[in-house]
């Protein structure tokens, strides 16, 4: 699932390589912080937060099908 997020990310963004994935294993559930340059926040937002809703539905898919739950919040 963290490389899926990261694929996502880094072809959206204009500086992939400031891009830090963090994940907080729990025993049913997994949160994912994800922190990038300042300028970029708003393209992985999104307008109305579209792009980040679309991102967190393809996470939380591929979490179901391992019988887990996901989470993914932007860090500013």
């Amino acid at each position: 699932m963290k490389e899926l997020i990261e694929y996502i990310v880094r072809v959206l963004v204009d500086h992939p390589d400031d891009i830090r994935l963090t994940e907080v294993d729990g025993e049913k559930t997994v949160i994912f912080e994800l922190r990038c340059h300042p300028e970029d926040v708003g393209k992985v937002i999104g307008k109305n937060g579209k792009t980040v809703g679309a991102i967190r539905t393809l996470l939380s898919t591929a979490a179901a099908r391992q019988g887990r739950r996901a989470m993914l919040e932007v860090v500013e």
